[in-house]
């Protein structure tokens, strides 16, 4: 497996030979208490199991199937939780930004941009990410191949961005089904960049459920260890206490109880990969 690039996140280093890092938190900001009880959860695994973990959750879900669907309590009241949790935790925070307008104020408490999925081309909104001087997680469009993915990567870079992380989270297959395809994973480590493997919206099936979408949580799991057997340097996990009351992609959450085994297990199959 060749080494990607590595970052420095904080006091510690993610990619190159690091050990795999973990990406989690619920969907979208739901309330303070459901934000705060998944991000103590993430810290003691992160002590646990010694792996670093950046906490995610949304401000504002922007592409809802819905009009009517819940989308989070916004840019202001987000950051403001987002920075609570950074403040009790110490964990590193991710969230999504859709817009120009966002970067601005949540690059002062975010530690990564996350460009989402259906905006991984838009040119004004990779601009404006690449010159705030974070680290930024992309998604890659259900849309796009994995060689695609090296245009979206030289757009960063023209705008000095070097910070660059790809998340792959499957692509469209048909009609209202996604495919993780694992030869994604080896193509675009060509990029350099860190390489990460969403096991959530892998699951999901867009649009299924008619104004929302579904999913089989049942498959984060194995995915999630097909990535690992690959080798990736990180995992992109959502998780709720209770996906099935869940305000967003419930049925594509990890029960947060189930998370620590899960880490565990995909930490072991790494130890495994490396070595062969």
């Amino acid at each position: 497996m060749s080494l990607s690039r590595q970052i420095k996140i904080g006091d510690s280093v993610i990619g190159g030979d690091a050990f795999p890092f973990l990406i989690a938190g619920p969907c979208v900001i739901e309330s303070k208490e459901i934000t705060l009880e998944c991000a103590e959860v993430l810290k003691q695994i992160s002590l646990d199991l010694k792996i670093n973990i950046i906490f995610k959750s949304s401000f504002d879900k922007a592409n809802r199937s819905s009009s009517s669907s819940y989308r989070g309590p916004g840019l202001k009241k987000g950051m403001q939780i987002l920075s609570e949790v950074k403040q009790k935790t110490g964990l590193p925070i991710l969230s999504d930004v859709h817009s120009v307008s966002d970067v601005a104020h949540s690059s002062e408490v975010l530690d990564v941009l996350q460009i989402p999925a259906f905006l991984s081309r838009q040119t004004d909104l990779i601009k404006s990410a690449a010159e705030c001087g974070k680290i930024i997680n992309v998604k890659k469009g259900q849309f796009l191949s994995p060689s695609d993915i090296k245009n979206v990567v030289l757009k960063f870079e023209t705008y000095g961005c070097h910070d660059v992380l790809i998340t792959e989270r499957g692509t469209t297959f048909g009609y209202n089904d996604l495919v993780s395809d694992m030869r994604a994973i080896v193509k675009m480590r060509e990029t350099g960049c860190p390489i990460i493997f969403d096991a959530s919206h892998s699951v999901q099936s867009p649009g299924s459920m008619g104004n929302k979408s579904g999913g089989d949580r049942d498959m984060i799991f194995p995915l999630a260890r097909a990535a690992a057997a690959v080798g990736v340097d990180g995992f992109f996990i959502e998780c709720h206490p209770s996906p099935e009351n869940a305000l967003s992609d419930g049925p594509s959450m990890l029960r947060l109880e189930d998370l620590y085994e899960v880490t565990k297990t995909l930490l072991a199959i790494d130890n495994i990969s490396r070595n062969l």
